[in-house]
């Protein structure tokens, strides 16, 4: 059985994770964690997602002993919540997007000490979607224009989403050029004609939209658009889960959906 403390219990994600945990039957839930002060500490953390009585309440923390944190919290706290995990010889499942540069360092130094699974989605599907856009952007190459537009609901607080940006990171190793180069982030004004082997990346935010994505390659005569639509954060929350259930015992090192998959 492994023992998993899921960070920030009560937001979305939290209580998504809750609600799914009961279908892995190898997966027990050790502890629900939420920032000091908050207003439902104390509560049953299955009750309070929906799941029904977990006998888990919700703490600031300490976490008890247990084998991987699953975290979905806010960037900014991403380097203490991976150095206390290390410290405690935790493996880890990271689902924040958004990282600067820092942040990312954080990831990649727990990821010396203990397992790290850190993946912009962890829907299957999006992986999938991945995999697929890498090789259309090989087939096709860059006669065919490619343009990325995600939609999110009004409370997202990155742009564009990390989800996009792997997608456009899977767009240029399929062309085998550097994102960098060739990354368009919106346009406005007087642009001129679009550059060959420009990738387009758009951001939409409104309502309550989980997450679309849809990548487009547009060519003389015919366009191709690959799209993923996710219409409940369960999608999220059981790939995140299926990482937990993967790397509990994997030796120190930094991961993605695709080893979870079997891809890598």
């Amino acid at each position: 059985m492994t023992r998993i403390v899921i960070l920030g219990a009560a937001g979305r994600m939290g209580q998504a994770l809750l609600r799914c945990s009961r279908r892995f039957p190898d997966l027990r839930v050790a502890a629900a964690i939420e920032a000091a002060g908050h207003p439902s500490l104390g509560q049953d953390a299955g009750l309070l997602a929906g799941a029904g009585r977990l006998d888990v309440p919700l703490v600031a923390g300490p976490a008890p002993a247990a084998d991987v944190v699953v975290d979905f919290t806010f960037h900014t706290a991403a380097p203490a919540n991976l150095s206390a995990a290390a410290s405690a010889n935790l493996a880890v499942v990271l689902g924040t997007t958004g990282l600067t540069p820092a942040e990312q360092g954080a990831v990649r130094d727990a990821a010396r000490r203990v397992p790290v699974v850190w993946a912009p989605n962890m829907s299957l599907g999006v992986n999938v979607l991945l995999d697929l856009v890498r090789r259309a952007a090989a087939m096709l190459g860059p006669a065919y224009d490619a343009e990325i537009v995600e939609m999110h609901h009004r409370h997202k607080k990155d742009a564009p989403s990390g989800t996009a940006l792997a997608l456009a990171e899977a767009l240029a190793a399929g062309r085998t050029v550097r994102l960098q180069d060739v990354a368009r982030h919106g346009r406005s004004g007087i642009t001129g004609e679009r550059p060959a082997g420009e990738i387009g990346i758009h951001a939409v935010r409104g309502g309550d939209v989980v997450g679309d994505h849809t990548v487009s390659f547009a060519g003389d005569g015919e366009r191709v658009e690959l799209v993923h639509r996710a219409t409940s954060r369960d999608a999220f929350a059981m790939g995140a889960l299926q990482a937990a259930s993967w790397i509990a015992g994997r030796p120190a090192g930094l991961y993605t959906m695709r080893h979870v998959l079997g891809l890598d």
